[in-house]
């Protein structure tokens, strides 16, 4: 049973690393394409272009957390791997609540509840 709690929180963290991943990315180099089609709810197509360059800046941070919850993988203490997946999670699950409360409630869904369950899954090893 331990096993299994060990790989579900691994797959849970890698799940979260490679979410953030793919925002690096679209905030990034797709804010016009990608980004203009997800968020096409939440902002009017011309901001696109004008915004392109903070869009990169959140881009750039959510680099940050997926590397973060990478670089857990590669910790040999298990202690520390703990705790920085729950560090870069915790970081997550505030930025998730946050975004859904000032920008859209589905945030809260795809950002943060994954990495609430990635989270419970560290905690239980």
């Amino acid at each position: 049973m331990e096993y299994m709690i060990t790989i579900s929180s691994k797959i849970f963290v890698a799940i979260v690393a490679l979410e953030h991943l793919f925002i690096l990315w679209m905030e990034m180099f797709a804010w016009e394409t990608v980004g203009k089609k997800v968020f096409k709810n939440a902002l009017p197509g011309e901001l696109f272009k004008p915004t392109k360059s903070l869009a990169a800046n959140q881009g750039l941070y959510n680099g940050f957390l997926a590397a973060g919850l990478l670089w857990s993988f590669f910790i040999n203490d298990a202690a520390w791997q703990k705790n920085i997946a729950i560090f870069f999670l915790a970081c997550v699950i505030i930025a998730g609540i946050y975004g859904s409360i000032v920008s859209s409630g589905k945030i809260f869904f795809t950002q943060a509840l994954p990495a609430i369950f990635a989270l419970i899954f560290v905690l239980l090893t």
